[in-house]
């Protein structure tokens, strides 16, 4: 009887070990979404539970997994973009894995030779205006991000704390890009011009757009340009109890204007379970998953294939000429820009 105890207790302290190999953890940022149908649809054909992990915004859970990389928190990392894609790769956080999936993805999307990440969707930071406040004051659209110190816009626009708020850095990012930062007329001194035209900065983009921005549904804000994504005029329409004849909300995409955000995935160095973690990569290639996510996370999908929603044909855009700032940069410098313009603008 005393062998069989001893048995039975090693057996049972076996058995949590033995129930997760096939389960697969997903670490990722809280705003990751996916219809349970279409996450059901990978287990049932692998067998391989996932477990989702959320982990803060995309710069703290990757702080996190370069933290951890020693004893990795899960299997499979989703959602490091383009600003912080060098980091992650500096600190040698993946494994390269080149999907056969990527055969349906442009190589615009494809930032790492050695593919130790994946592309997975992408969304546009640009400026969002309240159609009717344009159409009532008969204000034409800036066509430029200069034109946002013209005095006609005075007052009009909210943007985001860079050091804050992951679109508030995309579009600091896309006035670097477009002034940069050494010559006669840098960045600095247009976010000078930008404060003198009366710019309000607040901290995150909820405050922002639901707070500050007139054109959002429920909104009292008072501003009718926010620094937004191009994909939220058809979020607008999408949760509105009836559809409306014409969106309230729309995006500016005029050339040089915008700063896209790629998400990337990428298997975790030092996962057991890499066969499983490639079949979760070639899974979000997939059309199941690529057309599940501009309805959930409101980007867009990689997979040239996916169909998008009706939402999105008619009310989303994407910006032809997005500003581009070379991802090593953006990680050599990132802090250093964001602490120059704290001391410029909150000062």
């Amino acid at each position: 009887m005393k062998y069989l105890a001893v048995g039975l207790l090693l057996l049972l302290s076996l058995s949590p070990v033995l129930a997760q190999d096939d389960v697969l953890v997903l670490m990722t940022h809280d705003s990751f979404n996916v219809s349970e149908e279409v996450l059901a649809l990978f287990e049932e054909e692998t067998g391989i539970t996932v477990e989702i992990l959320r982990s803060g915004d995309a710069g703290g859970m990757v702080n996190q997994a370069i933290l951890t990389r020693a004893n990795p928190l899960g299997d499979v990392l989703f959602g490091i973009d383009n600003t912080f894609l060098s980091r992650g790769l500096d600190n040698e956080l993946f494994v390269p894995y080149e999907s056969p999936m990527l055969e349906h993805v442009a190589e615009e999307f494809v930032l790492d030779a050695e593919h130790r990440v994946t592309p997975i969707d992408y969304g546009d930071v640009c400026l969002n205006y309240d159609v009717a406040y344009f159409e009532q004051n008969e204000l034409p659209l800036p066509e430029s991000l200069a034109d946002l110190t013209d005095p006609q816009y005075e007052g009009l626009l909210v943007v985001q704390n860079p050091a804050t708020s992951s679109p508030g850095l995309a579009f600091l990012l896309a006035t670097i890009g477009v002034f940069g930062t050494e010559g006669d007329y840098t960045y600095l001194d247009y976010w000078d011009d930008l404060v003198a035209n009366g710019v309000r900065v607040v901290d995150g983009w909820e405050t922002a757009y639901f707070g500050e921005f007139s054109g959002a549904a429920g909104s009292e804000g008072t501003y009718p340009l926010v620094v937004s994504y191009a994909s939220s005029p058809p979020a607008e329409v999408y949760f509105m109890e009836s559809a409306p004849e014409t969106a309230p909300t729309a995006a500016i995409v005029a050339p040089d204007t915008c700063f896209r955000q790629i998400e990337f995935a990428g298997i975790l160095n030092g996962t057991e379970k890499v066969e499983a973690a490639q079949q979760f990569i070639d899974f979000m290639l997939g059309l199941d998953f690529q057309e599940d996510v501009p309805l959930q996370m409101f980007v867009f999908p990689v997979n040239q294939e996916a169909e998008l929603p009706d939402v999105f044909l008619e009310y989303a855009q994407v910006a032809e000429q997005p500003v581009q700032v070379d991802s090593a940069e953006i990680d050599s410098y990132r802090e250093e820009w964001i602490r120059a313009w704290t001391q410029r603008v909150l000062r």
